[in-house]
């Protein structure tokens, strides 16, 4: 299970849109040869492009929906694919609109990962990180929510603030019978909810599967022909399955950050062990050379150390901002939200001397950044369409043997994060879930698809380098490789080469003749 793609944490969560009515030229009737029949009243549809207000969730956000450069619409989906004529889902989306008109290609979708991530809140962000260069100049750029997450209807809403709350505080590390009893029970518990307040009906229908069925729809309601895409994080897996399914739609696609759909259930779920201890092994071989390090000059002693000072945290938490505390759970999540890009190191080196200090304050609004927590207390819904989506794509696990030789490895591999608890048998929320997922693990087949652009950064934690090359491999793709220690890097200001090359490709079709690296640029420091 892959975590949620977490740019919008360096560019701080922007708002929105605004703009004046307009409305798109339908597209045809004729369902394309690829598709099944009945969807001719969503080909049809005709989207009424204008101001976002109600997608305002805060007034940084509110203040965003101002900018003229941004409008938005919804687009009507079957919620069903197998039953088009039944209920509907309202996907929203999020539109800069080509700067020159003249010049205009088309349409470059986008989705920021996750899953779970809001492509309506991050394509302002990605469309500042853009500029006014020639990819903004030659293509609207689209932000869209997957079917079930952020402003997309129905929504993926199982818990509220107080049971998010209470989940982050418990810490489910406990591997007697009696934890793992207390651990499952929460699993059922968010299942049962889920259902009560979602429906099974939405819980059968957000797959990635579905998710690739509205993009179908939506590039040629826009007006496309075919498809331009940059997806990041789980965005690659979007992409990826839109490929299998659609090849000969695919215009460009830059899959950055890739997710291996190939793997085997063990190994996906070993592999971001393996990332975020490289990961965090480069951070704390950074830190050593610094003049204030908590984890000492010895990077191999970096994992222990981390963990003597987190550890009293699973009895005591500490205090942290003005009225809460700072516990394991938090801990551990702030130290992994930061190892999401080099750019935040300097916060985490920070976040654990203010640790060591005993303030939990840093740390803890790390966390909150990973949650989407806002400053009233109020949640987005990320996390929980986290849960959902990956159950609605994975086989949940029921063999427990398999289970504790997983946490037995995880832990083994992964010492950084190893509470000194001892591995666990205890099954995951998705062996719980209701209904059974839309998709399995195997490789891409897809021969019919034009080269495509694969970019993997050689110290991604979250999608490790080795899922892109495994990615490329099977798209038959170019590899872009980028020496880069974060979590995706095209078009995001951070690595020139790479940006320069994503742009040609998705402006000109144009990629270098064979697989190419871009080396590592300096970062910029996060604003304070």
């Amino acid at each position: 299970m892959k975590p949620p793609h977490r740019t919008v944490i360096l560019g701080a969560l922007a708002g929105l849109l605004a703009v004046s009515l307009v409305a798109q030229p339908a597209a045809a009737a004729e369902p394309p040869a690829d598709f099944g029949p009945g969807l001719e009243r969503f080909l049809d549809q005709e989207l009424q492009w204008g101001p976002c207000d109600d997608f305002a969730r805060s007034e940084q956000e509110a203040q965003a929906l101002a900018d003229p450069r941004f409008d938005c619409t919804f687009l009507e989906v079957p919620l069903d694919y197998s039953d088009p004529g039944g209920e509907v889902a309202r996907i929203a989306m999020l539109r800069q609109k080509a700067l020159d008109p003249e010049a205009r290609i088309g349409s470059v979708f986008t989705d920021p990962g996750g899953p779970g991530g809001s492509g309506v809140s991050f394509l302002p962000v990605l469309a500042s990180l853009i500029g006014e260069g020639e990819l903004a100049q030659k293509f609207d750029l689209i932000g869209f929510d997957p079917r079930g997450v952020g402003f997309s209807e129905p929504t993926i809403d199982c818990s509220n603030a107080a049971e998010i709350d209470a989940e982050r505080a418990d810490l489910d590390i406990d591997p007697s019978p009696e934890g793992v009893a207390q651990t499952e029970a929460e699993y059922r518990e968010f299942a049962q909810r889920c259902v009560e307040r979602v429906g099974l009906d939405v819980l059968a229908n957000v797959g990635t599967r579905d998710v690739a069925r509205d993009l179908r729809i939506a590039h040629q309601v826009v007006g496309d022909e075919q498809l331009t895409y940059v997806g990041y994080s789980y965005g690659t897996q979007i992409g990826a399955e839109f490929a299998d399914q659609f090849p000969e739609a695919v215009r460009a696609m830059v899959l950055d950050g890739a997710v291996d759909p190939a793997q085997d259930p063990v190994e996906s779920r070993l592999t971001q062990a393996r990332g975020f201890q490289r990961a965090f092994e480069n951070f704390a071989a950074w830190c050593a050379g610094q003049a204030e390090c908590p984890l000492g000059t010895d990077p191999a002693a970096a994992s222990a150390q981390l963990q003597e000072l987190v550890r009293p945290l699973i009895t005591t938490p500490i205090p942290a901002q003005e009225t809460r505390e700072l516990g394991y759970n938090d801990a551990m999540l702030g130290v992994i939200t930061a190892l999401y890009s080099e750019a935040l190191w300097p916060v985490l080196q920070e976040g654990l001397v203010g640790l060591a200090q005993g303030d939990g304050s840093i740390l803890l609004a790390l966390s909150d950044a990973y949650y989407e927590r806002a400053p009233d207390g109020t949640y987005s819904n990320l996390l929980e369409a986290f849960q959902v989506i990956n159950c609605a794509d994975t086989e949940g696990l029921m063999d427990r043997d398999l289970a504790l030789e997983i946490s037995r490895r995880s832990l083994e591999i992964a010492p950084f994060y190893d509470p000194g608890t001892g591995p666990s048998p205890a099954l995951e929320l998705c062996s719980f879930w209701p209904v059974p997922p839309t998709s399995e693990p195997g490789p891409v087949e897809a021969p019919e698809l034009p080269t495509v652009l694969v970019v993997s950064s050689t110290g991604d934690p979250a999608t490790p380098y080795e899922d892109g090359v495994a990615l490329a491999e099977q798209l038959d793709a170019l590899l872009l490789t980028v020496e880069n220690d974060g979590h995706t890097v095209a078009l995001q200001g951070t690595n020139t080469c790479a940006d320069q090359i994503a742009v040609r490709y998705l402006v000109d079709l144009t990629l270098p003749a064979s697989d190419t690296t871009c080396p590592r640029e300096p970062q910029p420091a996060p604003a304070p």
